[in-house]
């Protein structure tokens, strides 16, 4: 019998193919991973192909009676909007007169005909072509029989000393680039069409003359949303122009919501992706930081700092990735979207923020964390760290702590969603306006979008508000800025019309 050491250069060697096989295993299953994630990009949509969390909940019901109601439920958002929007839409009345030969009775021929009830009334929605005028403002001079006094009537109020556009015009020229995403060459044609000369030159200075007129109010918004409890934030690359190339510059978004309910989103532009940023803005306050797994934030959190809230949707995205190597995955998925159910049960009890909301995370969502999290520690050692599904189990275990911080506190949200949401329009100007034209650019560009995305997102008219906040916000008091703020400024036009503080300037 050959002794027990005649075996061991055997067995080294095959513990070593064994960790060959797991590693090459692991680069395989990485490359699937990343093949898969291609394939999507090139040939699928952008977005991932798993069904949203809205549609994965509503999936208990039928196919068939789930289409049906969601088509229903469709159709029924339509006409609301449309009625709505009806409703808001300005009016005109075009009167049609029965003409002279036609007025007598088809039946005996007489000619005392008398109206009925008010007319036959139907709707036809037509366009008007928007235009641009030149108003020649003529101020009334009077003199006195003595030839020496002599009174001028005052001259129109102006964005800009000498000024040749008026606040309407610059509130559109904001507007179509900061809510529209339209290219300022592409206005300048658009502006040449309605007869006024224009070059991409005098749009682009009038474009930045606005944002430097409301800076005031975009730092302010920027501080208040600093003073928050509870803060959302992200990042977005933006390129800059630089000698026969550009320079990869980013706007950051930082929003939060109030008691009310009104979204305050603002934006910052910086050169680079580093902590400056965001210690700029939060530095020194605290709070919850609703972020992604993203370092450059690590400097405004804990210890000293803000909370940091983790998002479930970047560990569900991570999870859906893996599903091309690893089918295991979807039990993650249906763990997660558990934590949404929750959520949904809530808004349809219309509890959200509230101790019955809290009282249900602690009841629903933390078991499904607790098994969650054993189902994790268990799949650990089954994956390679750099295959898709360790990625993901290593990316949800690292961040557990901020993942799990919701339950206690009902004003923490699942996700960081909104603060993706409210960096889509900054994605769809990059596709249209490609880069801007130096680091000034990009923060003034930054200022004005946070005034337009906050406008939008309470349900203000972007055009008006700009128009009138671009002449009150050079004499409103400073100790009073926040005022004009879109959300403070809609409220109070709508609380006390007569105030003419809040009337719409001439």
């Amino acid at each position: 019998m050959l002794p027990q050491d005649h075996f061991c250069p055997w067995r080294e060697e095959a513990e070593e193919l064994k960790a060959e096989v797991s590693r090459i295993g692991g680069e395989v299953d990485a490359l699937k991973g990343q093949l898969a994630a291609l394939q999507r990009h090139v040939f699928g949509r952008r977005t991932e192909k798993l069904p949203t969390v809205a549609a994965e909940l509503r999936g208990a019901a039928s196919e068939a009676d789930s289409k049906a109601a969601r088509d229903e439920a469709a159709k029924k958002k339509r006409r609301e909007r449309a009625a709505r929007k009806a409703e808001e839409a300005p009016a005109r009345e075009i009167r049609h007169a029965v003409p002279a030969e036609e007025r007598c009775c088809p039946a005996c021929g007489g000619e005392d005909l008398k109206p009925l009830g008010k007319g036959r009334a139907s709707v036809v929605y037509e366009y008007v072509p928007a235009r641009f005028e030149k108003q020649v403002h003529v101020q009334e001079v009077l003199a006195c029989t003595c030839g020496r006094g002599v009174v001028t009537a005052s001259p129109p109020a102006r964005v800009v000393d000498r000024g040749e556009y008026g606040p309407g015009f610059l509130a559109h020229v904001v507007t179509s680039k900061c809510a529209d995403a339209m290219p300022l060459h592409r206005l300048a044609q658009r502006v040449e069409r309605s007869g006024v000369p224009m070059s991409r030159s005098t749009l682009t200075d009038l474009f930045h003359q606005a944002a430097s007129v409301l800076l005031p109010l975009s730092q302010h918004l920027l501080q208040c949303i600093a003073s928050a409890d509870v803060v959302w934030a992200d990042e977005t690359p933006l390129r800059v122009l630089d000698v026969k190339k550009t320079k990869l510059g980013y706007l950051w978004t930082f929003l939060t919501q109030n008691e009310a309910g009104e979204w305050l989103i603002g934006y910052r532009f910086s050169m680079g992706r580093a902590s400056r940023t965001p210690k700029e803005v939060l530095g020194g306050t605290s709070g919850a930081l609703v972020v992604d797994a993203y370092t450059g934030y690590n400097a405004v959190t804990l210890p000293k700092g803000r909370v940091r809230v983790g998002c479930w949707a970047h560990v569900r995205r991570r999870f859906f990735d893996a599903l091309a190597t690893a089918p295991q995955a979807r039990e993650a998925l249906d763990f997660i979207l558990e934590l949404y159910r929750v959520e949904a049960q809530a808004r349809e009890a219309g509890v959200v923020r509230t101790a019955a909301h809290r009282e249900l995370r602690q009841v629903h969502s933390a078991p499904v964390l607790a098994r969650l999290r054993v189902w994790l520690e268990a799949q650990a050692p089954r994956h390679p760290p750099k295959s898709p599904l360790g990625q993901a189990i290593s990316y949800a275990m690292k961040q557990w702590e901020a993942l799990t911080r919701f339950v206690e506190d009902v004003r923490l949200p699942l996700d960081n969603n909104a603060s993706e949401r409210a960096l889509r329009k900054a994605a769809l100007g990059r596709k249209n306006f490609l880069f801007v034209g130096h680091e000034a650019a990009g923060e003034n560009l930054a200022g004005l979008y946070a005034l337009v995305a906050t406008c939008e997102a309470n349900g203000v008219n972007p055009e008006a508000y700009l128009a009138d906040v671009l002449l009150r916000v050079q004499t409103h008091p400073n100790s009073r800025i926040g005022e004009l703020l879109p959300h403070e400024w809609i409220r109070r036009r709508a609380a006390d019309p007569p105030d003419s503080l809040f009337q719409p300037s001439l």
